[in-house]
């Protein structure tokens, strides 16, 4: 375990030497993300005056234009902010809410049968409300300095000019164009053909939304004609939105969900995500065994994250749903006792096995302790964007946003140009669970922007997107930080896994033959087939900036591999 000293000082030893791939130091402000240039617009906005939550808006407006297949004004997401003159950490909870008129059964048919996830997941009854507008309008009401028209400037200008399409757009095109539908297909396909890398496409009709967002404010998005437009399209395929489901949108502010790691303070959302308290059940375990005796690429090492991960997951699938409808267990699921007692089940015999969850209302106060089993929410979008800024006051502002599936329900609001999510597919499709669909209701969530702290003040955040390996690439970039002292460039950049349920193991290039070889041996299966399903072969793609006040607040940032994305400093 190192400490903060030394975490420091492996910053500035790695970074001296220039290797950082996509990485950047600065004094005065960074902004992280996936794509470069809503990087480069967030980071204009730190240059001009601005500070961390003027640059996170300008990367996510920024973002809708040039990463429209992950996030978009039809988008939800949760925005974790640190404001450092009040010392004072906030959710904003913009998650994509269910319509009033959803149904327990809208997933199923008559008969009982679940609809196949293509089939529902590209149904106007896949759309939630989406939240992430009014989450930048209380960002920009509450925390932000700059006007909005200086903020969304630079994405109308990447709207209205010839923008050079990037490999993220080939890939996700050649994976998943049977998505779109017949109006997105008109943007992302024109002439019938996908686009490839070096194509460039004009965006009018997103430029036109972005500029009546610009004249009219985020509310724009919930009335007015993008709203009328937004439910005709919704409605057009089967969906029950209505416009006063938008209208009765609002965002909420929440206390984050504090856990502590190795002396380490740690800021998630709360459900409805359940990414935050999975990464922290997860270092909990981790904390009592000691990860950091193993080498840091032992088979050893990736066999007990792999318990651990399979462990936190179990619960959170089966325990986590939106608190407004559900008492969760929030208090039972990190009680010392509950921890201890799901220590003992990781196999003593070192092997593979699969892990049900436990029973943590023994160890919380107020419902006796049956329980459903989890049905291991197989079905959560893989992509998301992951986007973070600090600037040279220590504000810090992190955000993880989403239309859940790449090309979300492939639904594209015609004249306006912007895709609308299919969150509400993260609800389990069979009624009777936790996070069974319901109107008003939000869907349960993996996204987990974090914000680490030491003594009370933020050194580090980081988040990623990828449904429930955000959870693997989450706590392992964090293990790797303070448990073996990487750089941050090289946290990110180590190889991850992810195991599922029934030890199907995903992994990166980079796990070292005979780690995988020893892990086959007890009870993993390797398949490639899950590289079918992503744009990448890599497991997310984190972003996160280290915040050195030790040495007259320097600042450290990276940015993972998949995406054409990068840290900027100024």
């Amino acid at each position: 375990m190192a400490n903060l000293e030394e975490i420091f000082k492996a910053q500035e030893k790695y970074y001296d030497t220039g290797n950082q791939i996509k990485g950047d130091t600065g004094r005065y402000g960074m902004v992280a993300s996936a794509i470069k240039e809503a990087t480069h617009a967030g980071n204009q906005m730190l240059d001009q005056g601005g500070n961390a939550f003027d640059a996170l808006i300008a990367v996510q407006l920024s973002l809708a234009v040039v990463e429209g297949m992950n996030t978009g004004i039809g988008a939800g997401g949760f925005i974790v902010c640190h404001e450092e003159e009040k010392n004072e950490t906030k959710v904003i909870n913009a998650h994509s809410r269910a319509p009033a008129e959803l149904e327990p059964e809208c997933f199923v048919y008559d008969n009982g049968e679940v609809i196949p996830f293509d089939k529902r997941s590209t149904h106007g009854s896949s759309v939630g409300v989406p939240g992430i507008m009014k989450g930048l309008k209380h960002l920009h009401e509450n925390y932000a300095t700059l006007p909005l028209e200086t903020l969304i400037e630079p994405a109308i200008e990447l709207a209205e000019s010839d923008f050079r399409v990037n490999s993220l757009w080939e890939r996700t095109l050649d994976l998943f164009d049977h998505r779109l539908g017949e109006e997105a297909r008109k943007k992302f396909m024109p002439d019938g053909k996908p686009l490839r890398e070096g194509d460039t496409i004009v965006q009018p009709e997103l430029a036109k939304t972005l500029k009546i967002i610009r004249d009219e404010g985020f509310d724009s998005v919930y009335e007015g004609e993008i709203a009328d437009a937004i439910v005709g399209a919704v409605q057009e395929q089967g969906g029950v939105m209505t416009r006063q489901d938008l209208i009765n949108y609002h965002v909420k502010i929440e206390e984050p969900l504090w856990s502590r790691y190795r002396g380490y303070d740690i800021a998630t959302p709360a459900p409805p995500s359940g990414g935050g308290i999975a990464v922290a059940q997860q270092l909990k375990i981790l904390e009592n065994l000691d990860i950091s005796q193993y080498d840091p690429h032992s088979p050893e090492k990736y066999h007990l994250l792999a318990q651990t991960m399979q462990l936190a997951l179990a619960d959170k699938n089966t325990h986590i749903g939106d608190a407004d409808f559900h008492e969760l267990p929030m208090d039972g699921l990190m009680d010392e006792e509950y921890i201890k007692e799901r220590i003992q089940l990781i196999s003593e015999e070192n092997n593979a096995r699969t892990y049900e969850a436990g029973d943590p209302w023994k160890y919380q106060p107020g419902r006796d302790g049956t329980i459903e089993t989890d049905r291991y929410a197989g079905n959560e979008g893989m992509e998301t964007t992951h986007f973070t800024a600090v600037d040279q006051w220590g504000n810090v502002a992190s955000c993880t946003s989403s239309i859940e599936r790449i090309y979300g329900s492939g639904i594209m609001v015609p004249g306006y140009g912007f895709i609308m999510n299919n969150d509400l597919t993260d609800f389990e499709a069979e009624p009777g669970q936790v996070n069974e669909p319901n109107g008003h209701k939000y869907p349960t969530s993996s996204k987990c922007p974090t914000i680490l702290f030491h003594e009370g003040k933020p050194f580090f955040t980081l988040g990623s997107p990828g449904a429930q390996t955000i959870v693997a690439s989450v706590a392992q970039t964090i293990i790797n930080i303070i448990d073996y002292n990487m750089s941050l460039d090289e946290a990110i950049r180590d190889p991850r896994i992810y195991v599922t349920r029934d030890l199907e193991t995903q992994w990166e290039d980079g796990l070292k033959k005979e780690v995988l070889e020893s892990l086959k041996k007890l009870g993993y299966s390797f398949d490639q087939s899950f590289r079918e399903q992503t744009a990448d072969t890599r497991l997310g793609d984190v972003q996160a900036i280290m915040i050195d006040q030790t040495s007259g607040h320097k600042l450290y940032g990276a940015a993972d591999s998949p995406r054409p994305g990068g840290a900027e400093g100024l």
